[in-house]
């Protein structure tokens, strides 16, 4: 479905509950559970050992997102497109480096900016704002996994050339 018929008007938007899972395609990362959260205006994912290096010129950020129910640890590198500081629920405000990249939620693929943190206190590798669901989705909060999945179900799509497992083997 192309951008100009998800906000066609008329045309009604898929629902997402308030816990749904997201792919990240281009990273190599089948699935995170994520919070979908209307009060965040961006994305956030659980990142580790982040580091900012120069590549052909540009800035970009290598990081893990952290093994989680079973799946292994994924280490990624992608552009970085800046930092950006966000105030977190608890008031305190915090640097976090900025990517954007392929998200996948049920049968949509869409660009957004995500931004990376250590989430490991969190009950969910990612955050979902508000500004990756605009104009493609409504919010049910009574109900979790309405684009399919379910809590575990492994979603694996081919690896990406810009991530490996940990311990050096490809996706």
């Amino acid at each position: 479905m192309s951008e100009t018929d998800r906000n066609a008007p008329g045309r009604p938007l898929p629902l997402v509950g308030r816990i749904e899972q997201v792919g990240f395609p281009a990273l190599g990362i089948p699935f995170v559970r994520a919070k979908v959260d209307t009060g965040a205006r961006t994305s956030a994912l659980h990142a580790a050992r982040m580091h900012h290096f120069e590549k052909d010129g540009r800035q970009w950020i290598r990081f893990t997102v952290p093994a989680r129910r079973g799946r292994p640890a994924v280490r990624v590198e992608a552009p970085l497109v800046g930092v950006k500081k966000v105030k977190s629920s608890n008031g305190q405000t915090q640097k976090r480096f900025v990517i954007k990249t392929m998200l996948e939620i049920g049968t949509q693929t869409f660009e957004a900016q995500v931004t990376l943190t250590n989430r490991a206190q969190m009950g969910y590798a990612m955050l979902l704002g508000r500004t990756a669901l605009r104009r493609r989705y409504l919010v049910d909060v009574s109900k979790s996994y309405l684009q399919g999945g379910g809590p575990y179900k492994d979603t694996a799509k081919a690896g990406s050339p810009n991530a490996e497992r940990e311990g050096g083997a490809a996706p």
